[in-house]
């Protein structure tokens, strides 16, 4: 399994766009930005990304688990 990089607020967000989430527009405050999408099972994953230069490796961790996302399919859209 290959190692997470270290990556910013702003990197991690595209990604997130492009795997197909959008911007929770009532839910982001301050220096955190909210992401939504909702599943083919009709789930809706929020996901919390904190604005900063770099996000530590445990915070990313999270971000991948509350996604959804797996680990392997977050690398590939690097």
């Amino acid at each position: 399994m290959k190692k997470l990089p270290v990556l910013s607020s702003d990197k991690v967000i595209r990604l997130l766009i492009k795997a197909g989430f959008t911007y929770a527009p009532k839910r982001g405050k301050g220096s955190h930005v909210a992401l939504y999408k909702t599943d083919s099972k009709g789930i809706k994953r929020l996901v919390i990304v904190p604005k900063r230069k770099e996000i530590p490796r445990g915070t990313l961790l999270s971000i991948i688990d509350q996604s959804g996302i797996s680990r392997e399919e977050f690398l590939e859209l690097l």
